[in-house]
């Protein structure tokens, strides 16, 4: 095929399919290149100034996120985050969406949405730890759901898995606006001395860029591109834009870098993944940062199909690639150290100082651009929002008020509900316990991987009611980081910082741009609050089908520090006759809850504001608690209120509990962020209600009674525990059969 030339380029607007805009389009014609680009130069520019890859309608959102603090090492900018966690160690962490690939081809864009976010942990020298998901798809009602479903969950199994990585945690949520565009969020956790941290820098003049692993073909070209557009019925045919991955070969990848970064950490001077926009990026990337220029000479490049164009191979996402910026004296060491490791490890290019992107075939020089231009130039667009219609009705303004005729049968309905239900069906796929370092697997409020030759452990979690944040994007954006926290708190650890998923509709409607706006802006009030930075993300937007967008899903993945292993807790109760405490107050929060979406087939309505200093307090108190000794189990309290964190609570370890509450019986349903169930030890009860000092409501205590017994101040219930642990665990099996 003939490649059209500049003046077709321009003259037809052929960049116009590619993502660019005809004033895009010009900036790099007049104010950049000063001439038109050609099909090479074009197709770079696109991929780059894709939303996937510059954030353009991102990026002044973005900043009003916090990400400085006294242990961040490393914040948004780099292949991952890192945040001292002392003793010369660091937690590397990062989160990647991997939604379109995902919806076209559910096992493969998965598994190379897990593997693009392992070689981001590596890429910073660290060694992979543990992976976790968030996952959202339509309603378990048709064909097509559980096809995804079963097919996503086995992709993310199959791939991170086979590499040694255990999956510890993530969450699972179905609503109708995810039939046809899931949500796939991929996060990894990694460990890594100080003194071994890489960046992705290409720096030093004659430097060498060296290319690292599996061999490019014409897989996931414009799969940047493809991330930063809107779904059609004929755009879900468009399988060339989804990558496909090699586990084993990231394994070797991965193993060899990590060696080459803790052993030869002198060889090189930077490493990077090659992500989104393959090679283009993740030089280009390097070279901006260390405000330099390269050399690429693409008859280099291992190529594992015939005559490939330098569009095609600059542009493809193949998987299992790194870059390396090394200098020359260590060409032959570099070389010959993956070779032995079993790797295809070859120069390509090198680094100069006239900060110009310049690209070679056959000897002929195809590629000659600022590197600014393609990295730092794209546009950044203000969007103006507007507030979405369903939010100024009068309804909206009202609390929903439920009628609840029997507790019993309403409290079992809700343990059935699928974003209540266990999610045991899929996570039972996942090996959590590869390394056996895990010490919290999958089910209770986070995981909790042990930080080896240590008394440490890491906490780890992802976390987003995205039916909250469709009903009030502030409020909902401050609960998704409430609730994130609370996990981590729960599990006995101080919460250090937050990795992102942003998932929103076409940001160019101003009501899709104002619930992302506004959801942002909730959610960096409370990591203001709490001190949390934000130091790694992505965002992901045009997630539509047919115009009709889903629901605003930020995916908050969080890790903290447990500073001694022994005040590590689970959400399950533990000890027959312990005391049982909720902590915080129950109000009337039923808009945008599980009983609503129950009751209505629908969520709508405001949330209650926020009492922000209380919640902080609640939060300080219940760590303080749970180092002190006072707290034997402590689970978070968010989806479906107090009787389902209650019933939860229970099943572990098969534990019945009699339990009286001043609240009513809609109440014990309701979901007011920040409160917690804990369960005390007698002996220490007295000490405990003195550190909460009139914030929590004793219940009842802890038995062997294999039931559930609830009393309200207007009904009471008693579930039979074998009951409500059947349905609870079988409801998604039998949906999904």
């Amino acid at each position: 095929m003939t490649e059209p030339t500049a003046t077709m380029i321009s003259e037809e607007k052929l960049y116009r399919a590619w993502g660019l805009s005809e004033s895009e389009f010009k900036i790099i014609t007049d104010e950049i290149l000063h001439r038109l680009p050609n099909y090479t130069e074009a197709g770079l520019f696109s991929v780059m100034w894709s939303e996937h890859c510059s954030y353009k309608n991102s990026k002044n959102v973005l900043r009003k996120f916090p990400n400085k603090g006294k242990r961040v090492l490393a914040g948004p900018g780099e292949d991952a985050g890192i945040i001292d966690i002392d003793d010369n160690q660091a937690v590397v962490f990062k989160a990647e969406s991997h939604n379109h690939p995902s919806a076209v081809e559910p096992y493969q864009g998965a598994a190379t949405g897990v593997g693009g976010i392992i070689r981001d942990i590596f890429s910073m020298g660290a060694t992979p730890i543990a992976m976790l998901n968030s996952l959202k798809f339509g309603n378990i009602d048709n064909e097509h759901t559980k096809y995804l479903a079963n097919e996503i969950v086995a992709g993310i199994g199959g791939y991170g898995n086979c590499i040694g990585i255990p999956t510890v945690g993530g969450e699972i949520s179905f609503q109708a606006r995810y039939k046809n565009n899931p949500v796939v969020n991929a996060m990894c956790v990694g460990l890594i001395n100080n003194s071994d941290i890489k960046y992705g820098k290409a720096s030093g003049e004659d430097n060498l860029i060296i290319y690292v692993g599996a061999k490019t073909g014409r897989d996931g070209i414009h799969g940047a591109t493809f991330a930063s557009d809107e779904f059609t019925d004929d755009s879900m045919s468009q399988r060339s834009a989804v990558q496909v991955g090699d586990p084993f070969m990231e394994k070797l990848l991965m193993d060899a870098c990590i060696e080459l970064v803790q052993e030869h950490s002198d060889w090189i001077m930077g490493i990077q993944d090659m992500g989104a926009a393959g090679l283009v990026s993740s030089t280009a990337e390097m070279a901006s940062k260390a405000e330099s220029g390269l050399i690429l000479e693409l008859d280099q490049v291992p190529q594992r199909e015939e005559n490939m164009t330098p569009y095609e191979i600059m542009l493809s996402e193949s998987q299992e690639r790194m870059v390396l910026c090394a200098k020359p004296e260590h060409k032959d060491n570099i070389l010959k150290f993956f070779k032995d490791a079993g790797l295809d490890a070859v120069v390509i290019g090198k680094v100069t100082t006239d900060r110009q992107y310049k690209i070679y075939q056959h000897g002929e020089l195809v590629t000659d651009i600022p590197v600014a231009g393609l990295v730092d130039d794209s546009p950044e667009y203000v969007r103006d929002g507007e507030t979405p219609k369903r939010l100024m009705t009068e309804n909206y303004k009202s609390q929903y008020v439920p009628v609840i005729k029997s507790l019993e049968s309403t409290w079992m309905d809700m343990l059935k509900q699928p974003n209540i239900a266990s999610k045991e069906y899929f996570y039972s796929t996942y090996d959590s316990q590869i390394k056996a370092n895990t010490v919290v697997k999958p089910g209770s409020d986070a995981a909790v991987v042990r930080v080896r030759g240590t008394k440490k452990a890491l906490a780890m979690t992802n976390d987003g009611n995205s039916k909250l944040v469709f009903v009030d994007p502030y409020i909902g954006g401050q609960i998704a980081i409430i609730e994130a926290s609370a996990n981590l708190i729960a599990s006995g650890s101080e919460p250090l910082g937050i990795t992102d998923c942003l998932n929103y509709g076409n940001p160019e409607k101003p009501e899709i741009f104002w619930e992302f706006n506004r959801s942002v802006e909730g959610m960096s009030s409370v990591c203001e609050l709490l001190g949390l930075p934000v130091i790694s993300g992505n965002v992901s937007l045009y997630n539509e089908f047919n115009e009709e967008a889903i629901y605003p899903s930020p995916m908050i993945g969080m890790v903290g520090l447990v500073k001694d292993i022994s005040n590590i807790r689970t959400q399950c109760f533990t000890n027959i006759n312990d005391a049982i405490y909720v902590i915080g107050s129950t109000n009337d929060d039923f808009n945008g809850s599980e009983l609503q979406n129950l009751q209505t087939g629908d969520v709508t309505g405001a949330l209650n504001p926020i009492d922000l200093e209380n919640i902080k307090s609640i939060q300080e108190n219940v760590l303080k608690s749970i180092q002190a000794g006072f707290i034997n189990s402590c689970h978070d309290i968010s989806e479906g209120g107090l009787a389902i964190a209650l019933a939860e609570a229970s099943f572990e370890n098969q534990l019945g509990f009699n339990v009286e509450t001043n609240l009513t019986t809609s109440q014990v349903f309701s979901e007011t962020p920040g409160r917690f169930l804990v369960s005390v030890s007698e002996e220490n009860k007295n000490e405990f209600e003195k550190v909460f000092n009139g914030n929590c409501e004793y219940l009842g205590l802890v038995s062997d009674s294999r039931e559930l017994q609830l009393k309200t101040i207007d009904s009471s219930a008693a579930l039979n525990l074998e009951d409500a642990l059947k349905n609870w665990k079988e409801a998604i099996p039998c949906l999904m059969k």
